[in-house]
């Protein structure tokens, strides 16, 4: 996204078009509420698993994790494209 071309056909935007249009994007993680029982505590050794969980979260590169829970993009699109996408976001391919 830089403001000067479209970036799904990759048209000029500040000179073919009078206005752009940008299109956020914002997939975050669906939260499960999770409900831990008297009997889980007593079979399971939670503290060994945050532990483990924790260990694995220092191996990872911070904004992979950060992207696990909320991924932000912005496009720049123009009149022609902005149509398009609102038409099928997902890019789905009809079945």
């Amino acid at each position: 996204m830089d403001g000067i071309t479209c970036d799904m056909c990759g048209k000029p935007l500040l000179v073919d078009e009078d206005v752009r249009y940008t299109a956020d994007i914002v997939v975050i993680a669906a939260y499960d509420v999770m409900e831990l029982t008297r009997e889980d505590l007593a079979k399971r050794d939670i503290r060994a698993e945050i532990d483990d969980v924790l260990a694995e979260l220092e191996k990872r590169d911070q904004k992979e994790i950060d992207e696990e829970v909320v991924a932000k993009r912005r496009f720049d699109l123009c009149l022609s494209c902005k149509r398009r996408f609102l038409e099928n976001p997902l890019g789905a391919c009809s079945r």
